[in-house]
């Protein structure tokens, strides 16, 4: 590879993960943070509602972190991605042995 392409490819990704991708992703990030403190405030909410809301927030923003701030939307992450879901999977599996055992 040429050292010309090479300044180009790290322009071009200089430019792309540039301070406009991370303004915009911690100001989502914020949001999302207060859209489940005020769903928490204001009280009114069924409870199993309000649990399903907050853990689909919390996804939500798990996977909107891991994409911008973790990069993981970029190429070569394919291996940490694949680690990732093992593990989830892993955790899922103990959690759902766990109440099977406790309610059988």
């Amino acid at each position: 590879m040429s050292s010309h392409q090479h300044t180009s490819d790290a322009g071009k990704r200089h430019k792309l993960e540039g301070p406009r991708n991370h303004y915009v992703s911690y100001i989502v990030s914020i949001v999302l943070t207060m859209l489940a403190f005020a769903a928490v405030l204001y009280g009114g909410l069924d409870h199993s509602f309000l649990i399903i809301f907050l853990v689909g927030l919390g996804l939500v923003q798990a996977v909107f972190q891991l994409a911008f701030w973790m990069h993981m939307k970029d190429k070569g992450h394919l291996l940490p991605i694949v680690g990732l879901l093992f593990g989830f999977f892993i955790a899922l599996t103990g959690v759902v042995m766990a109440v099977y055992w406790v309610w059988w």
